[in-house]
C-alpha cells in the first residue's frame, strides 16, 4: 500500500504560478500511476492530470489546464509534481493526489489510494 501527502498550495494572484508536490511512502511507487484531482466548493471532484507508472510515463490533462499545467515525477524521491502556470480564479480548489496501480497515465475514474489535499487559491 502507498500513502500520499500533498503540499505546496497557497494564495497566488491570477496569472501567477505554483508547484504542488505529492510525496509517497510505501513500496513500489514506480508501479503506480499518480494523478491530481481537485474539488472546489459546491462543485464535483474533477480529475486534473495524471502521469503513468515509471515504465510508461505518459501524461494526460483535462482541457482546461492544457498548456498551463505540467505533471512530472521523480522516482528517486517518490514524488510527483504539478507545475501550475498562468493560474486562473477557476483553478481555486483543494488539490489532492491519488495513486492507481496501473501503467497508463490516462485520467482514471478513481484512484486506489488518495492523500489529503492542499488548498490552492487564485485571487483575481
Amino acid at each position: 500500500e502507498v500513502q500520499l501527502q500533498a503540499s505546496g498550495g497557497g494564495l497566488v494572484q491570477a496569472g501567477g504560478s505554483l508547484r504542488v508536490s505529492c510525496v509517497a511512502s510505501g513500496d513500489r511507487f514506480a508501479d503506480y500511476a499518480i494523478g491530481w484531482f481537485r474539488q472546489a466548493p459546491g462543485k464535483q471532484r474533477e480529475g486534473v492530470s495524471c502521469i503513468g507508472a515509471a515504465a510508461n510515463g505518459n501524461t494526460s490533462y483535462i482541457d482546461s489546464v492544457k498548456g498551463r499545467f505540467t505533471i512530472t515525477r521523480d522516482n528517486t524521491k517518490n514524488t510527483v509534481y504539478l507545475q501550475m502556470n498562468k493560474l486562473k480564479s477557476e483553478d481555486t480548489a483543494v488539490y489532492f493526489c491519488g495513486a492507481k496501480q496501473t501503467v497508463t497515465g490516462a485520467l482514471p475514474g478513481d484512484y486506489d489510494h488518495r492523500g489529503q489535499g492542499t488548498q490552492v487559491t487564485v485571487s483575481s
